[in-house]
């Protein structure tokens, strides 16, 4: 049983924190992850820094290009994989990418290299489910789990497709549009109920989760896990001068956000 599989085991809800490497540079990206380690989050991912990241807002945006700017390159987030590894060994982490990443390197090898690093699956953003079979091999040679990636806007013929290849768990995007904080979430139920009925992989709902009251309404809707990035992406950037405030900062942000997963934490969905 993979890791990934071990912590949606244990049927309670899941908090997956997002993090890009090399932000705000190389060497504090680790601190910044073993903060987020210390908090309590269940699964870290991480994602590899690009140039042009159609999928994220502003906030999440601007720490690829802090990412860049410092220098950070794919051999970076490896590193930065193998050290989470040592300090977590039991948190399952998972990679997120542009396929021109990939495709640059060459899927064969990235995914040997990720395997080699210690990441447990890999969620390729743009990489239609048409394609898919670029990565498939590669990813089943070195047993990395594929992300699946939904969006509310998916048809349930694309659904079908894409979940077919899919392990690990399904990615559910709360929303149409880019990450970033938002006052209130869609209802999505909806999404969680249908997309439940075509996969038995557990679903986790991300995009625009930025506070307790939203990780109650994700759970109450019926996902396994929720996903929070921008929410503590932009912790990072408010923080650059002080990195002691930055992990206090984030580890604070954590645990009240982790407090929604409680049914009886109180907090109004």
């Amino acid at each position: 049983m993979s890791r990934i599989e071990r912590l949606f085991a244990r049927k309670s809800p899941v908090f997956i924190g997002f993090t890009v490497a090399g932000d705000p540079d190389r060497e504090r990206s680790f601190g910044v992850a073993a903060a987020m380690v210390d908090a309590g989050v269940d699964l870290l991912e991480i994602a590899v820094p690009y140039s042009d990241p159609v999928a994220d807002g502003p906030v999440i945006e601007r720490a690829h290009v802090r990412a860049l700017r410092a220098g950070t390159t794919p051999d970076d987030v490896f590193t930065l994989v193998r050290r989470v590894r040592e300090y977590a060994p039991g948190l399952p982490v998972v990679l997120f990418t542009y396929y021109n990443i990939v495709y640059r390197r060459g899927p064969d090898r990235f995914f040997s290299e990720a395997a080699a690093a210690g990441a447990d699956g890999v969620l390729i953003v743009d990489l239609p489910a048409e394609e898919s079979e670029e990565v498939g091999p590669s990813s089943l040679r070195y047993g990395i789990d594929r992300i699946a990636l939904i969006a509310p806007t998916t048809s349930p013929e694309r659904r079908r497709r894409t979940l077919r290849d899919a392990s690990g768990f399904v990615y559910l995007i709360s929303l149409e549009g880019v990450t970033g904080e938002r006052d209130r979430l869609p209802p999505i139920a909806g999404l969680v109920d249908a997309v439940r009925r075509e996969t038995d992989l557990p679903l986790a709902v991300g995009f625009g989760v930025s506070r307790p009251e939203h990780v109650r309404s994700v759970v109450d809707a019926g996902a396994d896990g929720v996903i929070v990035g921008s929410a503590l992406v932009r912790i990072v950037e408010e923080h650059m001068g002080d990195e002691a405030g930055m992990h206090e900062a984030l580890r604070t942000a954590i645990r009240a956000l982790k407090g929604g997963l409680a049914p009886d934490s109180g907090v109004e969905g």
